[in-house]
């Protein structure tokens, strides 16, 4: 009987335990429903908030700005890339455009003018070198123009004894051989001037001053105030920078597909994601007997001053071959940016001054062309100057957006 009150017990507060479960659930059941409105409300506020972020597709400039932008357009075109041949290769200082600091005479250092990395101009005063055999010839050189001069004088004064039969013939003639000897010896000795670099230079008899021979940037310097100098000592280096060569290594399989005057890409380690555009300038007559490979040399304009001796990377040449390859949407690199981590370019509208972004898929690309695979349709007229002033203006046009917002 006991056992059976009990068992009764234990099955009430069974019951009664399952019964506050299932309060509890349904409790909690309304609560989640509760919470699971909450985050539709927020996806709401965030789809809001995401169509302020949205980048504005469409740009409109007054035509004051695209003129001062000098904004340009060119048609989307179908066509191939050009085949290219990758080059290793660095960039070097051209011979043409470099010059050596040193002193045509032996001395010691009494002044330094110049650093590395310094601008210089021609003629600029870049070091003074005292120069002890300089004082001895100018010395002579001086003493040589006035002996010269007091033997023409005397000569002059003979010829006159002569009309007036007051001397000799024979006289006149060896004082006019005398003073032209003495005017050679000046000359020679001023040739001496010259080639020790002190020409028309005056001042100290025994200082020697050293100026830049052309406009560049020095690149290296050896020379410190007091140390002895000699004329192969070289105290530094210059070179105009503004044009450069890019010298790649071609191997004996792809001579042949080669060509003088040939279009060229340069891409820099330094700088991967820019292109310098040149032209194959010249291709070496001797093989390296051991890489077997021949230098080429391609031309560059150094824009901005990025280039920089030494700097490595690859060039890209065309070789004019025909080699198979589908016909595929091109435009210019330039007309590609990037914004959101999305490669767009800008298409003009027939509106006046309106331009549309459009997101692109990008293939291949070869000197200065890209292939479009989507984003684009065949004669569209896409911005390939002054894409800059775009982007700038869909960038603004987002900030403002937030702003508001």
């Amino acid at each position: 009987m006991k056992k059976g009150i009990l068992g009764l017990l234990g099955l009430s507060l069974l019951l009664g335990a399952s019964g506050c479960e299932k309060h509890r659930a349904e409790e909690d059941h309304e609560k989640n429903g509760h919470a699971k409105e909450a985050p539709t409300a927020k996806a709401g506020e965030h789809g809001e908030h995401g169509e302020h972020e949205e980048l504005p597709r469409r740009v409109t400039l007054s035509p004051a700005v695209i003129t001062d932008a000098r904004i340009r357009t060119a048609p989307v075109r179908t066509g191939t890339l050009a085949i290219t041949i990758a080059l290793p290769g660095a960039i070097a200082a051209d011979p043409d455009r470099s010059a050596r600091i040193s002193s045509p005479a032996e001395g010691k250092l009494e002044e330094v003018h110049f650093k590395e990395g310094a601008a210089v101009k021609k003629g600029d005063v870049l070091a003074v070198v005292r120069v002890p055999e300089l004082g001895k010839v100018r010395g002579a050189q001086a003493a040589a123009q006035a002996k010269a001069k007091a033997a023409r004088e005397n000569a002059a004064r003979l010829k006159a004894l002569l009309d007036k039969r007051l001397t000799s013939e024979q006289a006149v003639l060896d004082a006019e051989a005398e003073a032209r000897a003495l005017s050679v010896e000046a000359a020679a000795l001023g040739e001496q001037l010259v080639a020790m670099g002190a020409g028309a230079q005056r001042g100290a008899p025994f200082l020697l001053t050293l100026r830049a021979p052309i406009d560049g940037t020095v690149l290296t310097r050896d020379a410190v105030v007091g140390q002895p100098v000699t004329a192969e000592h070289v105290l530094g280096s210059i070179a105009d920078l503004r044009e450069v060569w890019f010298l790649g290594r071609v191997f004996e399989k792809d001579l042949g597909r080669l060509r003088v005057g040939a279009g060229a890409e340069v891409e820099l380690n330094a700088y991967p994601t820019t292109r310098f555009s040149g032209s194959l300038e010249y291709i070496g007559q001797q093989i390296d007997p051991v890489a077997r490979t021949v230098t080429a040399r391609i031309h560059l304009q150094n824009r901005d001053d990025m280039l920089r001796i030494g700097l490595f990377g690859m060039a890209y040449v065309a070789t004019g071959g025909d080699q198979a390859r589908e016909p595929r949407l091109l435009v210019p690199r330039s007309a590609v940016t990037e914004i959101g981590q999305k490669a767009v370019v800008f298409v003009k509208l027939p509106e006046e001054g309106a331009f549309e972004m459009h997101d692109v898929v990008l293939g291949d690309s070869a000197l200065g062309t890209v292939e479009v695979l989507s984003g684009l349709g065949e004669g569209e007229e896409v911005v390939v100057e002054g894409v800059f002033t775009l982007k700038s203006a869909v960038l603004k046009g987002t900030i403002d957006e937030e702003g508001h917002h």
